[in-house]
């Protein structure tokens, strides 16, 4: 099948879905028992996916990102049966006025139509984006990387034959099979079909869409972090911060790649910081003052290192003068996703809030809480970092647009 028949399909698909009301959830209980169902099948084919990551030489924390279990399984099904219990998000009255001639103007919420998503090897995004936009009356193609294709595919198929039992057009929920660099661009390109494209993955995916895309995009998901250690930080729990937003999870856009340290504590800081990270054997790579501080054992950092997202067991480390000079380093290489100051005084938690410019500003917590779930959400189809339509958790209601609906009794003009 083409992307253009696709499209078409998920069109007429989408006329469907944005009149469903509750049949959308009954759809998504039968999507949610059949994943836990099949979760052998799914299980056996995230196996052959996983194989092949090994056998291409796929680092540690990419085949973590691959990897799913009976219990990632579980959760998959316990996000479709959360995102079930949520309010719908489609034809709520935003607002509403009544003007000088009578005409009754109502704002009233509407699905966005056709989303496309295209993301790499997390298979679970596959039900958790199909979850999201059903549940919001969208459509979704679906387009994930070669290297999940098996376990996207028997995700996909059981959520589709879920949806059609429960009365639903099946094409409400569409996978692309072809993992070439082609049919990536002809996604981009979908004008006519696709309302909204969104890419979920590393920084190349999502600044290759940003760049090439004719349909409209929501930039989601690259994740530089920091967390600035203060001079009148708890040391204790600046160092309990950073071993979880480091290395609870390195592979996912939450987790920190950059510290930053007040010179003023550096000397006593720095050391039971690494004490922690060597638990996880996180490679630091600091500035000068850092390596003269911890020795040797810091790799000396580039230029480079301050802008990247590493999504590894690696943590960059730059002592600092004063906030002033954090608040720089972060303007200068944050890519506006989550950023914490841990702090006793709060004039200066409250100067970090105020002119850090991220979708999420933490004070004295672990940035791993950007998360729709976690904010009370729901769950989301990624981390918005721009500032247009939606930012941070992209839940249910940013997945609408609206609509004004206009009555009168005969008003001309």
């Amino acid at each position: 099948m083409t992307l253009q028949e696709m499209g078409a399909r998920a069109k007429e698909a989408a006329r469907a879905l944005a009149v469903a009301g509750a049949r959308k959830d009954k759809a998504l209980l039968a999507a949610a028992q059949a994943l836990e169902d099949a979760c052998g099948e799914i299980l056996a084919a995230n196996e052959q996916d996983l194989q092949a990551g090994r056998d291409a030489g796929m680092r540690d924390a990419m085949l973590d990102r691959l990897a799913l279990t009976q219990e990632r399984v579980g959760a998959m099904a316990a996000g479709l049966r959360e995102v079930a219990a949520l309010a719908d998000p489609v034809g709520r009255v935003l607002e509403g006025s009544v003007r000088p001639n009578g005409l009754r103007i109502t704002k009233v919420s509407v699905p966005l139509g056709v989303a496309g998503i295209i993301y790499e090897a997390r298979p679970n995004v596959t039900a958790d984006a199909a979850a999201l936009c059903l549940k919001s009356g969208n459509a979704v193609i679906l387009r994930g990387g070669k290297e999940a294709i098996r376990s996207n595919q028997a995700i996909a198929q059981v959520l589709r034959g879920a949806v059609e039992g429960a009365g639903l057009p099946a094409d409400c929920i569409q996978l692309v099979e072809d993992t070439s660099r082609e049919s990536s661009v002809g996604l981009m390109n979908l004008t006519g079909y696709l309302d909204v494209l969104i890419p979920r993955g590393g920084a190349g995916l999502i600044r290759t869409v940003v760049e090439q895309a004719k349909v409209p995009v929501i930039e989601t998901g690259v994740g530089n972090c920091h967390v600035y250690v203060d001079a009148q930080a708890d040391l204790d729990m600046a160092a309990d911060i950073i071993y979880n937003a480091k290395t609870s999870r390195p592979s996912v856009c939450n987790a920190i790649e950059t510290v930053l340290v007040h010179s003023a504590v550096a000397q006593t800081f720095l050391p039971m910081m690494k004490r922690r990270l060597d638990e996880k054997q996180v490679q630091l790579r600091g500035c000068q003052r850092t390596r003269e501080i911890l020795g040797e054992a810091v790799q000396p950092a580039t230029q480079e290192d301050w802008a990247t997202e590493f999504l590894d067991y690696i943590l960059a480390v730059r002592v600092v003068e004063d906030l002033d000079e954090a608040i720089a380093h972060i303007a200068a290489y944050s890519s506006g996703h989550s950023e914490c100051i841990v702090t006793e005084n709060y004039r200066n938690a409250c100067r970090f809030t105020q002119e850090v410019d991220a979708a999420a500003v933490y004070v004295n917590a672990s940035t791993r809480f950007t998360d729709g779930g976690e904010f009370g959400l729901g769950a989301e189809i990624g981390i918005s970092t721009q500032k247009l339509h939606a930012r941070g958790p992209m839940g249910l209601r940013e997945l609408t647009s609206y609509k004004y609906i206009v009555q009168g009794d005969g008003q001309i003009r």
